[in-house]
């Protein structure tokens, strides 16, 4: 039976639309058959989740667990089937995955301000023409069709 026995970053990073989590030896260990194999940064050694879609995208990469001269390759998709091993990378995920609900905050609160300022234009537009001010309304105008 496969399960995680400790499952701990060496750091996570932040890069625009990605967090990077980052593997170090002991500091990352799975049982396997009742034998502890502590993870080898030999060939990937982080975890990187896009954090616009929520889906982690090296899944493809092999992971080097060892066990003495006894070595154990996996790719991280077959990681991502053990539900310990799904929780644990929740629970690092989770504080980062947070900005992205800020993100999309300010994305909604930057389209109400568009909507604003594209309904004051359009008033200006109509006082523009209610005053028959000439000069007001084809700067108004393009104003709009700017946006």
């Amino acid at each position: 039976m496969l399960s995680i026995k400790m499952f701990k970053p060496y750091y996570v990073k932040e890069e625009g639309h990605y967090i990077r989590v980052v593997l170090a030896y002991q500091y990352f260990s799975l049982s396997l058959d009742d034998q502890i194999y502590h993870f080898v940064p030999l060939e990937s050694r982080e975890i990187r989740m896009n954090r616009v879609t929520h889906e982690i995208e090296n899944q493809q990469d092999v992971f080097v667990f060892q066990k003495g001269k006894s070595y154990n390759h996996m790719k991280l998709a077959e990681l991502m089937q053990i539900p310990d091993f799904q929780e644990h990378l929740a629970y690092i995920l989770n504080p980062y995955m947070m900005v992205t609900d800020n993100q999309q905050r300010e994305d909604e609160i930057d389209q109400v301000i568009f909507e604003l300022e594209r309904m004051n234009l359009i008033r200006l537009i109509d006082q523009s023409l209610d005053e028959k001010n000439y000069e007001d309304f084809l700067y108004y105008s393009s104003k709009l069709n700017e946006m």
